[in-house]
C-alpha cells in the first residue's frame, strides 16, 4: 500500500525521523549561508527575524507559525527586507522535513518549546529556543540530553548572557571580589502591560488560527474567547497563554526567567535543596491562574540563599533600579545590576578596573557557532540553561501546592511530597510528548 507525504507526515515521530535522516549536519565555508527558518513569530520571534535580518547573519529560506495571518505578514516583512520570499509551512512537521533548513529559531508559546526543539535538533537543525527553553523541569532534562545526543548546536534565549558588561561582572563575582557570595536575588516589578485579562466564554476558534495544533502537546482544551473584551482573538491568543497554568509559567517564568538566570548565573550553586513560594492574583478580577505577586526562596546545600519577587501591581521602577534587577550580596561587598559593586561600610562603588569583554549579539553567537559546530561557542552551557528554567518551575510547584519543599538535585525530584513531583510534568496529547532520553 502507498503512503502519501500527507499520511506520513500525519504521525509526529515518522515526521521527524524523515527529517533527521535529510540532515546529516553541514559543514560550512566561509561564503556559505545560513538557511534559516522561525517558528512562532507574531510576538518575540518577529524580533529575531529583524535582528538576523538586519545583521545580514543568515538568509530566511522558511517561516512557520500556525496562525496564517502572521505567516502572511511574516512573508510580506522578510521579502521587503531581504528581496526573496520565504517558503510558509503552518505544521512544524513539515518545516522540519525542509532539507533546505539549516537552523530554526523558536518562539512559540511555552508549552512547545522543549517539543519543537527536541524535534529540530533530531532532525538535523541547530536551534536557539526562547526563554524557558522548558514548561516544565522534567522537559528540560529531556532537552539537555537531546542536545548532547543529536550533536546540534543549541542556544537559550536569556540574552543577558551575551551582554559584555555582565560577562566582565559575573567573572569578577565568581573570582571572589565581593568574597563568597551568601545571598541572591532577582525582581521582576512589571505592570506596564500587565493587566486583568478579562473572563471567557467558550467560543470556535477563527478560521486562520489552527487551535489544534495551537495546543500541541496539551490536550484539546475549549477556545476561550475574551467575553469582557470581544473584539480581542481571545483569553489566551496571542499573548495572554502566559497566565495559564497550561501552557505558561506566569511572570516568574516570562521576564522572570531573564532575571533569575542572572541570580543563578551570580550564585552559580545549581539546583536548590529546598523551595517555598507565597502570593497571589491580587486586584484582578479575571480568569488568570497564575500569581501576579509571589515571593520564592531557594535554600543550597551549603545554606547559601537566593530570593526572587514577581510584583505586576505597583512598585514600578522601584528605587529607581528599573522595573527588573539582581543584586547579589557577598561576604566582602555587594553587586548591582547597572549599578556596579559597592562596599558594604560606606556603601561607596567599588572602582573596576577590569575591561568588558567584545560586545556581541545574541544571534552572532548563534551562527558563530552553527559555523563552528562547537556547542561551547554559545555563551549559556546545557546545564546552565537548565538551572535557570528549573528554578522559575520549582518556584511555581512550591507555590501551586502551598509548601516549602524539599528537592534533591541529583534526581531533580522532591522528597516530601509525591504529589508536587506530578507538577515537574505534564499530561500530553498522543504523539506531542517530548522523547525521553534522560
Amino acid at each position: 500500500m502507498s503512503v502519501t507525504r500527507r499520511k506520513f507526515l500525519g504521525s509526529s515521530a515518522a515526521a521527524v525521523i524523515v527529517a533527521g535522516t535529510m540532515a546529516k549536519g553541514k559543514v560550512f565555508g566561509a561564503n556559505d549561508r545560513i538557511q534559516m527558518c522561525t517558528i512562532g513569530f507574531n510576538g518575540q520571534g518577529s524580533s529575531h527575524i529583524r535582528d538576523i535580518v538586519s545583521r545580514d547573519l543568515a538568509q530566511y529560506v522558511a517561516l512557520c507559525d500556525v496562525d496564517s495571518h502572521v505567516l502572511d505578514r511574516g512573508v510580506r516583512n522578510v521579502k521587503k527586507a531581504q528581496g526573496s520570499e520565504p517558503k510558509t509551512y503552518r505544521d512544524i512537521r513539515e518545516a522540519l522535513a525542509d532539507d533546505s533548513i539549516d537552523a530554526v529559531t523558536i518562539a512559540t508559546p511555552n508549552h512547545w518549546h522543549t517539543l519543537a526543539a527536541m524535534w529540530a535538533l533530531k532532525a538535523g537543525k541547530d536551534v536557539y529556543v526562547e526563554k524557558p527553553a522548558a514548561w516544565s523541569v522534567w522537559e528540560g532534562r529531556q532537552l539537555v540530553a537531546a542536545a548532547k545526543k543529536y550533536g546540534k548546536i543549541l542556544q537559550h534565549g536569556t540574552q543577558s548572557r551575551t551582554d559584555a558588561t555582565l560577562i566582565r561582572d559575573m567573572k569578577l563575582i565568581h573570582e571572589g571580589f565581593i568574597g563568597k557570595v551568601v545571598h541572591s536575588r532577582g525582581y521582576v516589578y512589571k505592570n506596564g502591560n500587565r493587566y486583568a485579562i478579562g473572563h471567557a466564554e467558550k467560543a470556535a476558534p477563527p478560521e486562520h488560527l489552527d487551535w489544534k495544533l495551537w495546543q500541541g502537546p496539551s490536550p484539546d482544551h475549549d477556545f476561550l474567547l475574551n467575553a469582557d473584551a470581544k473584539k480581542k482573538r481571545g483569553l489566551q491568543v496571542h499573548y495572554n497563554w502566559h497566565w495559564f497554568w497550561e501552557y505558561g509559567n506566569g511572570e516568574i517564568g516570562n521576564q522572570g526567567v531573564h532575571e533569575m538566570d542572572i541570580a543563578c548565573w551570580a550564585h552559580k550553586r545549581g539546583m536548590p535543596i529546598k523551595i517555598s513560594s507565597t502570593g497571589g492574583r491580587f486586584g484582578w478580577d479575571d480568569d488568570g491562574e497564575t500569581p501576579n505577586t509571589q515571593a520564592t526562596q531557594f535554600t543550597y546545600a551549603d545554606g547559601s540563599m537566593m530570593t526572587f519577587e514577581v510584583r505586576n501591581l505597583g512598585s514600578f521602577e522601584e528605587a529607581r533600579g528599573g522595573s527588573c534587577g539582581n543584586s547579589v550580596f557577598g561576604t566582602d561587598g555587594y553587586y548591582v545590576r547597572r549599578k556596579g559593586f559597592f562596599s558594604y561600610k560606606d556603601n561607596k562603588p567599588i572602582r573596576v578596573e577590569v575591561e568588558r569583554p567584545k560586545e556581541m549579539h545574541k544571534f552572532e553567537y548563534f551562527c558563530n557557532a552553527i559555523r563552528s559546530g562547537k556547542q561551547e561557542d554559545v555563551p549559556m552551557s546545557l546545564d546552565d540553561m537548565q538551572f535557570s528554567c528549573a528554578h522559575c518551575h520549582l518556584g511555581n510547584v512550591a507555590y501551586r501546592v502551598g509548601h516549602t519543599l524539599e528537592f534533591d538535585p541529583a534526581t531533580e525530584t522532591f522528597t516530601n511530597d509525591s504529589d508536587a513531583n506530578a507538577l515537574l510534568t505534564r499530561v500530553y496529547r498522543d504523539g506531542f510528548k517530548p522523547e525521553e532520553l534522560a
